[in-house]
């Protein structure tokens, strides 16, 4: 991993490959590892992988939000002199990257929105949130994780999956109870940006797990009609981690999608040169 300084705070990153830039954006209480398995196929392209704050090897960030870290992200992007990326964000990741699709659209040829959605907190999810937030006040955040991985699961997959949900309360364990209730409270204050969706140029892909008790799945389904151009993907009897549950299906999904935005980019590209 590599490391830029972002307002005083260390933001670990990694960056390999040549070709077509895609970021990748990891969810709450996961950092960048989420996607080491993923991304082994992921041949032709360079791929930038980022520790949100507070997660994984980054420091935690006073005050935290979606635009910061969308702030964050455009700063590896400009370490790097990457000029033009697809964005890829799981969950907490999609927040984060419909922050950087509002603040930074020219810098996209795609965004991703995997397992995730723009809409802001109900009153019932903030409220829970808070919830969370004291209870891990009280008991540790350890007790908390313990708790929040095998909901991300459907129960057939969980029952014969144990190793992975035990390795990454693990690896969430070792992150700061400060990261942990800083994106708590990032998500409990982002707003809504289902204008952003609306409002893109670039292509648009959802990939929505039909068993996903996290983000609900009618939700999920009435984001898609916002976008000009969005490809969607529904996939069968997966939950809220497609990268685990359906790999090889996501991966093709991902790099089909990555090509497209490429080929679109490029063509558009030469209608302005030709006008």
């Amino acid at each position: 991993m590599s490391e830029i300084n972002f307002k005083e705070i260390k933001v670990n990153y990694s960056s390999r490959g040549k070709g077509e830039a895609i970021v990748f954006l990891h969810g709450f209480c996961e950092d960048s590892s989420v996607w080491d398995d993923f991304i082994s196929t992921f041949k032709s392209n360079k791929i930038i992988r980022i520790d949100l704050p507070g997660f994984g090897s980054s420091e935690a960030m006073n005050n935290p939000s979606v635009e910061l870290f969308a702030d964050v992200v455009k700063s590896v992007l400009n370490h790097l002199e990457i000029k033009t990326c697809t964005l890829i964000g799981h969950s907490m990741g999609g927040y984060v990257s419909l922050a950087f699709a509002k603040k930074h659209a020219a810098h996209l040829n795609g965004l991703g929105i995997f397992h995730s959605y723009p809409y802001a907190d109900s009153k019932e999810k903030k409220a829970s949130r808070a919830k969370s937030i004291a209870f891990i006040k009280k008991n540790s955040h350890f007790h908390y994780i313990k708790q929040l991985f095998p909901n991300l699961f459907p129960p057939a997959f969980l029952s014969s999956n144990n190793f992975l949900v035990n390795k990454m309360i693990h690896r969430a364990s070792s992150f700061s109870q400060a990261g942990i209730i800083g994106g708590l409270e990032l998500m409990m204050n982002r707003p809504d940006n289902s204008e952003v969706l609306k409002n893109i140029k670039c292509p648009v892909l959802f990939i929505v797990g039909k068993e996903d008790e996290v983000i609900p799945f009618d939700k999920s389904m009435e984001q898609t009609a916002l976008p000009d151009m969005a490809h969607i993907h529904v996939l069968k009897g997966v939950g809220h981690m497609g990268m685990f549950e359906a790999t090889n299906e996501t991966r093709k999904i991902i790099k089909f999608f990555v090509k497209f935005c490429a080929d679109f980019t490029k063509i558009n590209s030469d209608k302005m040169v030709n006008i």
